[in-house]
């Protein structure tokens, strides 16, 4: 049974939801596609992440990342784009997403998109 790409970011229950503990994924075979030209671009993407109540489902990850291979996106728009729908997914403590791209015309872009959740007042 053939895999597709998926939009659906598919979560489990933290283990251990009362520590503060960072998950770290590293996506080397990322790609989308030059808006401007249509080419591909390829990236590493980096995903650091302290979570709450839910972890991401790995398979459910990837197949998310592959989902943009065919679609045009600005490199700044893509990582700000996987931040956010991580956000919407986890409602993590806090996370950072990178797009480390390769080398196009010469440039080398690397964006860094970050979330903190508010933190909770105590009552005195």
């Amino acid at each position: 049974m053939p895999t597709t790409p998926s939009r659906k970011l598919q979560t489990f229950q933290n283990p251990s939801p009362a520590r503060d503990y960072e998950i770290r994924f590293d996506c080397p075979e990322f790609t989308c596609l030059c808006p401007m030209t249509g080419q591909p671009d390829f990236a590493t993407i980096r995903i650091r992440y302290v979570p709450a109540r839910l972890c991401v489902e790995l398979k459910s990850l990837k197949l998310y990342l592959w989902s943009y291979r065919n679609e045009g996106a600005f490199h700044e728009a893509v990582t700000n784009r996987i931040l956010d729908d991580l956000v919407s997914a986890l409602a993590p403590r806090r996370i950072t997403v990178e797009g480390d791209f390769f080398v196009r015309g010469g440039i080398h872009t690397i964006v860094t998109a970050s979330y903190e959740a508010p933190r909770k007042r105590r009552r005195s």
